[in-house]
């Protein structure tokens, strides 16, 4: 693109910097800019097959760059230890361990349903044994009751939800809420704030991994997939209603078992034998 039109675009914040876009920020868009005009009834030129050619020549020329999608660190099980030793007891400590807990012991939830969980829908049912029902999801936006609504929260998640729900003594409404000056309960976190404190504990833990809310997720099914968990197993906790989104993972943690990927080294152990 030419220096100036680069630079007044950037002057007029249709980008936010100098240089390419993200792929995935000009999908988005694309996106968008289809929505727009279908809601308007309108012809979208995203579809022009002109369009679809340009965008396909531009994937083939981000992936010979070697440019791949930005992907979040996936939040496995060592750095989501070292993100809850970084939680005190103190209000704010409490909370961000339940809610670390919460949102990757129960399947990898979503930040739009971490912040969902309300004392409506999240019970006790036993020692240590909560149930989310999730009814609202990106897979499931009509609420239709599903056998595997019910997720359950087990054992050190419900261990930590119950010091939670101690502490700040709620009783009723959004379980997960701002912590104001002075420890005191605020509203209820808005989306970013899931992302914020998964950012935060990463950055109390060392972590150079770059982690964000959707972490949670990729690290469950990361973790699921390295610990042998069957796929169906795996689904009914996340949710998916497919399973290509899991293979990938399940695919590298195989990968990383496979004895034909330590041929070398075993060669050469048996040579110095």
């Amino acid at each position: 693109m030419p220096p100036v039109i680069d630079q007044a675009l950037v002057d007029c914040g249709v980008k936010s910097k100098l240089g390419p876009m993200a792929l995935s920020t000009v999908q988005h868009r694309l996106s968008v800019l289809s929505k727009a005009h279908q809601l308007k009834s309108m012809t979208s030129p995203v579809h022009d097959p002109k369009v679809r050619d340009l965008l396909s020549k531009t994937r083939r020329a981000y992936a010979k760059r070697g440019v791949t999608p930005d992907k979040k660190a996936a939040l496995t099980l060592e750095p989501l230890q070292a993100m809850l030793a970084t939680c005190d007891d103190s209000l704010r400590g409490v909370r961000d361990r339940a809610l670390l807990l919460f949102g990757w012991a129960s399947g990898g939830r979503r930040r739009s349903e971490v912040i969902a969980a309300s004392m409506e829908n999240t019970r006790k049912v036993g020692p240590r044994v909560y149930s989310f029902t999730l009814l609202y999801s990106k897979t499931n936006q009509a609420g239709a009751v599903r056998p595997d609504s019910e997720k359950p929260v087990l054992d050190e998640a419900a261990d930590a939800l119950t010091a939670w729900l101690q502490r700040s003594g709620i009783v009723s409404g959004p379980i997960f809420r701002r912590i104001r000056r002075g420890e005191k309960l605020g509203e209820p976190l808005a989306d970013a704030a899931v992302r914020d404190i998964v950012r935060r504990r990463a950055a109390l833990a060392g972590l150079a991994d770059d982690f964000a809310a959707h972490s949670l997720r990729s690290g469950f099914v990361t973790e699921a997939a390295r610990q042998n968990v069957s796929l169906g197993e795996t689904m009914a906790m996340t949710g998916h209603t497919s399973p290509a989104t899991l293979v990938g993972y399940f695919r590298t943690a195989e990968a990383q078992r496979s004895a034909a990927a330590r041929l070398f080294s075993r060669i050469a152990s048996t040579e110095a034998n």
